[in-house]
């Protein structure tokens, strides 16, 4: 736990970073894929993920408990209403839980203020860029409409690919407990897949056509809140759910696609909650929000993946939040739009 007696950091005029709060800069990515390797930073970054109250444990917790609602192979082997409409369902409420929990704790109930809050602006009423004029109604139709219904069409291909003995299943049993290591391992890989398919999915979303068609609608939320997370064009939705299509060539259980699916849909609201940690009686309880996607939402052409895998970093659009950073990224630009004159 963190101590936050002396938390937000004010406003300052001139300030170029305009944030109400922002964590200790600079910021940093992942130390599983550096190189030269740095294991014992690895494994500290890994333990800090699995082995303390985390996000990713909500998670996976979330996923063990929906994959009890699971229908069983047999009757997944028939597309059938019944079951279709089961998981559809037991993601909706799983979404509810989660995101409107978030929302009614920051937004709702503002259950501790403004602390902690990367923007100090209140989410968008009354403002015709939005569906209903109202940012908060838009990203929840969106989120529930398009991405529940859409990622259900995924989560049912698999299963019903895996039932039909389509694509490659296995069943945890005492009589073979490697595959019980297998399982544990796809756990700590699956949200490392996610994020490696997010960023070349994401950058792909940038391409000034597609972005117009369908990733502006998701950049409208500059000051995001929770819903905001998966609140995307149904194009952006097929394109970031594809991600589960890797289970039609992977070795998997059903509970990994349940995960998986959890990973999807429950880990956005957290990294655009707005708020960087969970503050109860002046100290930090869960980290909550993603300094690192606040940045790609407030100057949209850095930070394009993750902080678990370091692809900007990499590739030079990695904005660590410090304002020598930011001048590097719009030098960037720069030579980019001067090879680029048209886009």
């Amino acid at each position: 736990m963190t101590d936050l007696r002396s938390s937000d950091t004010p406003i300052q005029p001139g300030d170029a970073r305009g944030w109400h709060f922002n964590p200790a800069l600079p910021i940093t990515v992942s130390p599983v894929f550096s190189w030269p390797p740095r294991p014992l930073a690895a494994a500290r970054w890994l333990a800090g993920s699995w082995l303390q109250f985390s996000t990713a444990l909500i998670i996976l917790v979330c996923a063990l408990i929906g994959a009890q609602f699971l229908p069983s192979a047999e009757t997944m082997k028939t597309l059938q209403f019944g079951w279709i409409a089961q998981i559809w369902l037991r993601t909706a409420v799983l979404v509810v839980l989660i995101t409107g929990g978030l929302h009614l704790y920051f937004i709702t109930l503002a259950g501790q203020g403004k602390t902690q809050k990367y923007d100090p602006r209140d989410m968008a009423r009354s403002n015709k860029q939005f569906l209903f004029h109202n940012q908060v109604h838009e990203n929840v139709f969106f989120a529930l409409v398009s991405g529940v219904g859409l990622i259900t069409v995924f989560e049912v291909l698999v299963h019903w690919a895996m039932a039909q003995g389509w694509a490659p299943g296995f069943a945890l049993t005492a009589e073979q407990p490697w595959l019980w290591l297998w399982f544990g391992f796809l756990v700590v890989v699956i949200p490392i897949w996610s994020s490696f398919h997010f960023y070349w999915v994401h950058r792909f979303l940038h391409w000034p056509p597609l972005y117009r068609l369908a990733h502006a609608l998701h950049h409208k939320n500059v000051n995001v809140g929770p819903w905001s997370g998966i609140s995307m064009h149904p194009v952006e939705h097929v394109l970031y759910f594809s991600t589960l299509l890797i289970h039609l060539v992977v070795p998997t259980h059903p509970a990994l696609v349940v995960f998986h699916v959890c990973v999807q849909v429950l880990n956005p609201p957290f990294s655009h909650s707005g708020f960087d940690t969970i503050v109860v009686r002046d100290k930090g309880r869960l980290k909550t929000g993603d300094f690192f996607h606040q940045l790609h939402h407030r100057h949209f052409e850095c930070n394009y993946g993750t902080v678990e895998f370091p692809w900007d970093a990499w590739f030079g659009s990695f904005d660590n939040g410090t304002a020598e950073s930011r001048q590097r990224q719009r030098d960037r630009l720069k030579r980019i739009n001067r090879k680029n004159p048209d886009e």
